[in-house]
Order: C-alpha cells, then structure tokens, then sequence
C-alpha cells in the first residue's frame, strides 16, 4: 500500500507540490489570518489582506536585495575583471609559470568544445527555462491555495468530520489537528534557524566591510529555507563578494566564518530548535534530513523534517488509542451475571 501511495504521489507531483508549499505559506501567514478573523473581520476579506501583505513582503524582500546589487553592480564589475587579471598575474608566475600565449590557446580550446557542444547547451537552456516556468506556476498555484487556505480552512475539519464513517469521524480530524500545529512548528523553527544564519554571516562581513551587507543577510535568510543547496548558493555569493571587493584574505576569512555558523547550524542550531518545536530528538532530524536528500535530493531534504514529524505525530495517537481504548468500546463489555 505505501509503495502504490508513493507512485501515485510521484505522478501527481505537479499537483502535490503546489498543495505542499501552499500549505507551508499558508502556516507562515495563519496567525495574522486567525488574528484578524478573531477581531471581526470576514474570512474573504482576512484571507485577502494576509495574501496581500505576503506579496508586499516578498515583493520588498527582492527589491532590498536588487536594489543595492544594482546601484553596486559597476563597482563590482570592475572589481571582478581586476581580481581576473591578478589571477592571470598570479598564475604567469612561480610556480605555475602559464604563459599568456598558453591562457589564449586554453581559451580558444574551451570556445571550440562551446561550439562543438551548442546542441547539449541548447537543450541545456531549454530545460532550465522550462524548469523556471514550473517554478513560477508552482509559485503562482501555491499563492492561489494559500488564500483559500487561510479563507476556508478552518471548515475543513468539520466537513471531513461529516464525510467519514464511525471512529474515523473522530481520529482523522484530531490526527489533522495535530499534523497541522507541527507544521507551523517546523516553519517558525525553519524561520529562527534562517534568522540566526543571516544574523551571525551578516555581522561576520560587516565587520570585514564587505559591500551589500544587508543583501546577503536577507539572501542567507531565504536560502536557509532550501537545505544544502541554498546554504551552498549563499555562501557561495557571499564569498565571491568579498574577493572581488576585498581581496583573497577576506574572502578565506568570509568562508571560515560562513562555514563555521553552517556547522552550527546544522549540528547544533537546527536540531536543537526544532526537536523542541517538533517533539523529534536532534538525532532523528539529521536522520531524516540524510535520509530524505538521499531519496529525493533537495525537495527529500526540505520535506524530511516535517513528515518524520507528521509520522511521529500518528503514531503517538495510535499509541495513546492502543494504550487507553475508547469509553465506548469499555462500555460495550458488561459482565455477565447468572
């Protein structure tokens, strides 16, 4: 049965994934939603505003980091042809000895297997394009399910109540309940991990005086959201500013500080907040973090955590049913007296 459930899953992914992020979206955003209807507010109207505000929000995060980029992005480019030039110095010389005539024939080489390879690259092109298309349609279809989300969900529970026989009625809304309280869990602790990241690299390259300080700091935040790859791309960026601006020196200090908070992060930060958060212990996260990302690579690693909490989350109700049977069953045996 789970090997059937997990292909039928694996065919509707591009309906799956979707659902999945708009439910994450949507357990980012429920509390000003749930504060608002709280107050008076129409459940239209709420949803409206909240989903709103998130595309005010998002929309603010990209322009705090392309702005600065922009109005840097002369500078930066002038520094990136002076640190290529000191790497042709650097290599002209002891020991490697490359001559200019030698860097121009490895040039010319690696323009021919270009050309020789434009097919591959074509195809190459073409399948990130249309992988950005999947991801902008997975991102709008996310952005639609999160306002009816925050609009209709809290009658979701009541009509799956009236739509299931017997016992179900009853275990499937309370197993729900509780799968949805440890999803909101897992993305506010995802959102302190990713606050403490941007905190600790943001004030290790301000005090280097690395340019675009605030950029990456809210880049490192939103990468920390992507396990693995988004730390890579992060510190990736970070580093690469910090030798174009500043030099080979910066960049190895800007590294073993961006690798010393990742470690933190993912041994100690991550594993801690979230075993709180999820009622997981820290070894069985990086367990399900290893085992997810060796399974279904980045999208296993993201999704590792909150399902090892959603299993953990049924199997604590089936044993709080098998440890206490229900009043009614109990009632339904009465001793037999002649």
């Amino acid at each position: 049965m789970t090997t059937v459930v997990l292909w039928v899953l694996g065919q509707m992914w591009s309906v799956v994934w979707p659902l999945v992020v708009g439910l994450l979206l949507t357990t980012l955003t429920w509390p000003l939603a749930r504060f608002l209807r709280g107050h008076g507010w129409p459940p239209a109207l709420a949803a409206s505003v909240v989903t709103v505000l998130f595309l005010l929000v998002a929309t603010g995060i990209v322009a705090l980091i392309a702005v600065p980029v922009a109005s840097q992005s002369g500078e930066l480019t002038d520094r990136v042809t002076e640190g290529i030039q000191q790497v042709r110095e650097w290599a002209a010389g002891p020991p490697l000895n490359i001559s200019d005539a030698q860097i121009t024939k490895a040039t010319d080489t690696a323009a021919d297997r270009l050309q020789s390879s434009a097919g591959s690259l074509v195809t190459t092109v073409v399948t990130g394009v249309s992988t950005v298309i999947d991801g902008v349609v997975t991102a709008v279809l996310a952005l639609f399910l999160m306002f009816f989300f925050l609009k209709d969900g809290p009658r979701f529970l009541p009509w799956l109540t009236r739509q299931l026989p017997g016992r179900l009625a009853t275990d499937i809304p309370v197993v729900a309940a509780r799968g949805w309280d440890t999803l909101g869990a897992f993305v506010r602790s995802q959102a302190l991990v990713g606050l403490l990241d941007a905190v600790f690299i943001g004030l290790g390259l301000w005090a280097l005086g690395v340019p675009l300080v605030l950029p990456l700091a809210v880049l490192t935040f939103i990468c920390a959201f992507v396990p693995i790859v988004g730390a890579l791309f992060a510190g990736a960026v970070a580093v690469l500013i910090a030798l174009v601006s500043n030099g080979t020196t910066d960049a190895l200090i800007a590294l073993a500080i961006i690798i010393v908070v990742q470690q933190l992060e993912g041994n100690v930060f991550q594993p801690m907040i979230q075993s709180r958060g999820l009622g997981l212990h820290a070894a069985v996260i990086l367990l399900a973090v290893t085992l997810g990302g060796s399974l279904a690579g980045i999208v296993g690693s993201l999704l590792a955590v909150p399902v090892a909490a959603l299993i953990a989350v049924v199997w604590n109700y089936l044993r709080e049913q098998l440890s206490h049977p229900p009043e009614e069953l109990e009632s339904d045996e009465q001793p037999v007296m002649s």
